[in-house]
């Protein structure tokens, strides 16, 4: 793992270091979290006395900086984080903790409501509410006015755009959690701790991987989560719209498949063939290419943050010639300046 080309000794595994900060997730909140005179923070649930913080009220509490590696479920990470703001238990001593909360949960100003949870003992220890980066306001894709930010934990847990934050005895799955089967303690440095297991039993893998038509797994987009399709060679190339996250398809061949808006984020295609393959529009954020066979696919507008196409240790990397990147977003260093040589 490398951050221009330097070792990372204090990278979790699976991560790519960066000094970018990539935006991923959610773009946009809710205009009222935009609005700083119509902004509220509301703390509830299990507490003695629940309150209300204006952005006034909030910015007179006493704040300070705090320096903190991040790391992203997509698998980039960046080191020494300057953020500004105040420790979440500074505001859970003003309105007092009953003695049956176990959990916070935390809610955002977006359109879809998302949440997420953190038992409170780790809450306390760890969680602060920053509204500054390297000594500037966050940007409106970053969380203005104010986020969450727990480093312990990949920065899903870290919510942007905080709008509520509840106290609560039973713990509640948070909205990827929920969505998109995240794993709901999220520990980058506990071993596989990004997604959780497998969404398929095993006589369903073989279904999927001898159909003829995949309609039946596009119903409501659904997120499939952990497949070993090792060695797939689909017997319909029309695989649109698919959702195949974290999964292993290795040595894959997927050669002129039509894989538009496809959801591939961190899963393995090491080895894979891809030529002439249409991934227009797809979600490849932590995906691995080393390896694969990108000559002539079709990569325009896809989110590659963190994704892999060549190890800088060893050179193992992607056959690329004629791959169209036009409007494709997040290539982290390494990889830009390794598809800009080849």
């Amino acid at each position: 793992m490398t951050l221009d080309d330097k070792k990372a000794p204090k990278l979790p595994p699976g991560q790519i270091l960066t000094k970018k900060f990539p935006v991923v997730g959610e773009k946009q909140p809710t205009d009222a979290a935009l609005d700083l005179g119509k902004w509220r923070l509301r703390v509830h649930g299990l507490v003695n006395r629940p309150f209300t913080w204006t952005w006034s009220d909030f910015k007179i509490l006493a704040e300070d900086e705090r320096v903190a590696d991040i790391h992203c479920v997509t698998g980039w990470s960046r080191y020494d984080c300057h953020f500004t703001g105040v420790p979440l238990k500074t505001i859970l001593e003003y309105v007092g903790i009953m003695p049956e909360a176990r959990f916070v949960r935390f809610e955002a100003y977006s359109s879809r409501r998302h949440a997420t949870s953190l038992p409170l003992e780790l809450a306390l220890e760890d969680t602060w509410l920053v509204h500054s980066f390297d000594g500037k306001p966050l940007d409106h894709a970053h969380g203005f006015p104010l986020r969450v930010l727990t480093p312990t934990r990949y920065f899903y847990k870290s919510l942007k755009w905080l709008h509520r934050i509840e106290l609560m005895a039973q713990d509640r799955l948070g909205y990827w959690e929920r969505e998109s089967s995240y794993h709901n303690n999220g520990d980058p440095w506990a071993g596989n701790e990004r997604f959780t297991t497998g969404s398929l039993r095993p006589e369903q893998v073989l279904q999927l991987r001898e159909a003829t038509s995949f309609d039946r797994w596009r119903v409501k987009r659904k997120v499939l989560i952990g497949l070993d399709l090792e060695g797939w060679e689909p017997k319909s190339k029309d695989l649109r719209n698919l959702q195949l996250k974290n999964c292993n398809l290795q040595g894959a061949n997927l050669a002129g498949c039509d894989l538009r808006e496809c959801n591939l984020s961190v899963s393995n295609l090491d080895g894979a063939n891809l030529e002439g393959a249409d991934l227009r529009g797809s979600d490849l954020e932590g995906a691995s290419f080393l390896s694969a066979n990108l000559k002539n696919a079709d990569f325009r507008d896809c989110l590659l943050v963190a994704a892999r196409f060549v190890d800088p240790e060893n050179g193992n990397g992607a056959q690329v010639e004629g791959l169209r990147l036009d409007g494709s977003s997040g290539l982290l260093g390494s990889q830009e300046a390794y598809l800009k040589q080849t």
